[in-house]
Formats: C-alpha cells, sequence, structure tokens
C-alpha cells in the first residue's frame, strides 16, 4: 500500500538542498534608494508634516505632541527645520504623519498658505469710483 507523505517529509535532491553555487560576489548588489529624492542644488533643511489621521481617541500624550507640532485639524500642514527634537515628536506620531523633505524656498508660513489656498475671485475690478465724470446715482 503506497501512502502519501507531507511535503514536510519528502526529501530533496541534494542539490536542491545544497545552497547556491555562484558565489556570493556574482549576486546582484541591492543599492537601497533614498527615501526621498534630493533637489540638483538646494539642501533640505526643512520637514513639511502633514496630519493624516486624527488623535480622536489616542491618549493624551499623543494628542499633546501633535499640538506642540502646531497641529490642529487634519491634513494641516506645518513646517519646522531638522532638530532632533522635532524629529523624536515625529517618530511618536509616525503612524499619524506623512512627512517630506523640503528645501528653505519651500517653506510656507500659515498666512501664505490661506493666500495659495484661497479661490480665484471671478471678476477682477477694472475701475473703482462714480459712473463717470458727474454722475451719480
Amino acid at each position: 500500500m503506497n501512502r502519501l507523505r507531507p511535503a514536510s517529509l519528502i526529501s530533496l535532491p541534494r542539490l536542491a538542498r545544497a545552497k547556491s553555487s555562484v558565489p556570493h560576489i556574482l549576486k546582484p548588489h541591492v543599492v537601497p534608494r533614498p527615501l526621498v529624492p534630493k533637489k540638483d542644488d538646494e539642501n533640505t533643511t526643512h520637514f513639511r508634516i502633514t496630519l493624516m489621521r486624527s488623535c480622536i481617541g489616542l491618549p493624551e500624550v499623543y494628542r499633546k505632541t501633535a499640538r506642540s507640532l502646531g497641529f490642529f485639524r487634519r491634513f494641516q500642514v506645518v513646517y519646522h527645520p531638522h532638530s532632533p527634537q522635532i524629529a523624536g515628536k515625529i517618530l511618536r506620531l509616525k503612524e499619524l504623519v506623512k512627512v517630506e523633505n523640503v528645501p528653505t524656498s519651500e517653506v510656507r508660513t500659515p498666512e501664505e498658505q490661506n493666500r495659495e489656498r484661497k479661490a480665484v475671485r471671478g471678476y477682477t475690478v477694472v475701475k473703482t469710483g462714480g459712473l463717470g465724470k458727474g454722475l451719480s446715482i
């Protein structure tokens, strides 16, 4: 009677079990890619941090860390210079935030962000003042 044996008990041929016969020098070398591609001329000096997930339901420590980074709502973007203190805060909130390295030229103040976010008016003012010379309503 021929019984089936589990795959773990089946012995492989001796060559298949042996390690690869190709020396490790000839194996392709994997070069790790940088996380963020660097700009050609500018050095990255700041973090652009976006709060992607809410802090609702998290312990007070996480909410205070988000507040100390300047976050008040989801999808808010803040900029901070590279420092060990900021890096530690980002690590605490790593599941909640998206971080990018940006050069100084891309750093925006909150006022600049508001101006960029505002919609374009549907009209332009060509002339201000009365209806014409000496005319009034």
